[in-house]
């Protein structure tokens, strides 16, 4: 199949994510990169993880994106005492009938909100990895297949240590993105304080109707796939995530700050986030802009500090920043 030109990407999906993304800012004052991201995420086909302080809208925000889609979500508060089991779900005996019956657990929906996951253990934890790469569960020796349509955003404070359980790197390089939100702008929070209180006055007006249905998502995905992206800019990609990897080869002083880099996965990742966002601003090609404003968010967490660029204040943006800085842009 050709690339497809501008006339010929379906400008009613570009149409109903417009609507979707005016669905979200109905809900969420500012945090315009947040909802950026979000839909990012959906068409890309990636999973999310969405870290903030308490009162940020990470869980108000994935709320609102999935009353936006006619997709069916399900939310997990993750705790200290839950248990493999009640995420993907068991075997329950039925005693009226004598056997064995397999219970679907909350991951076989479409969107799964997993709120607060570095509260679990690991091996609650653990439980996610099958179903965010290989899209299936396997429990008693049977694997099923999860919905076509399946998306993970998580959400972590990054303050709280005292009873949370850090991600594993095999976890965290599952997320396509990980997302940071700071606090809103003065003028965006008396927005809020407005919406609020003419809410508590008048009521919650926001429609509920869904905007998208699975079939226009994997429609837009589709053309998102077909988006041209120029091999200079695969190039440039491969580079930039080849540098966290080796970058003393590019800045000196940084060959002892990152104890390793990331993985194959963040060119792959990186990739398919700048075709959807090419896709967002109605262009059906790569700009290296796309890439720029992305790779924050795609490599931060899958890069680690080492203990001497902790000791020294150092921090994966500031990394990231200076290799953007030092690799040259086709």
């Amino acid at each position: 199949m050709t690339e497809p030109t501008a006339s010929t990407i379906n400008t009613n999906h570009s149409h109903k994510l417009a609507t979707l993304r005016q669905h979200i800012q109905h809900t969420i004052v500012g945090q315009s990169q947040l909802i950026e991201r979000l839909l990012i995420g959906l068409l890309a086909d990636g999973h999310l993880l969405l870290e903030g302080l308490p009162g940020l809208a990470k869980t108000t925000a994935v709320h609102t994106l999935a009353n936006g889609m006619a997709l069916k979500f399900r939310r997990i508060q993750f705790t200290p005492d839950l248990i493999p089991g009640d995420i993907t779900g068991a075997d329950i005996f039925l005693a009226q009938e004598g056997k064995f019956k397999f219970i679907e657990g909350p991951i076989f929906n479409e969107i799964v909100l997993a709120d607060e996951i570095n509260r679990a253990p690991p091996k609650v934890q653990s439980a996610l990895l099958e179903a965010m790469q290989e899209r299936q569960v396997s429990t008693a020796g049977v694997t099923r297949k999860l919905p076509e349509i399946f998306q993970v955003i998580a959400t972590q404070n990054p303050l709280e240590h005292e009873g949370t359980y850090p991600l594993p790197e095999a976890q965290l390089d599952r997320f396509i993105m990980k997302i940071e939100l700071g606090y809103p702008q003065p003028d965006d929070e008396l927005e809020i304080l407005k919406r609020e209180t003419e809410k508590l006055q008048n009521g919650d007006q926001q429609s509920r109707q869904a905007v998208l249905t699975p079939t226009e998502i994997m429609a837009a995905r589709h053309e998102v796939n077909h988006i041209f992206i120029d091999e200079m800019l695969q190039r440039y990609i491969v580079m930039l995530v080849n540098a966290s990897r080796n970058p003393g080869s590019w800045i000196p002083e940084a060959k002892e700050w990152l104890a390793y880099g990331a993985s194959p996965r963040a060119t792959l990742a990186l990739v398919r986030c700048a075709k959807a966002q090419a896709y967002l601003r109605q262009r059906d090609f790569v700009e290296p802009a796309d890439i720029i404003d992305l790779a924050y968010d795609v490599l931060n967490h899958r890069i680690g500090l080492s203990f001497a660029a902790r000791a020294e204040g150092i921090t994966a943006r500031q990394i990231i920043q200076q290799l953007i800085d030092v690799v040259p842009v086709p």
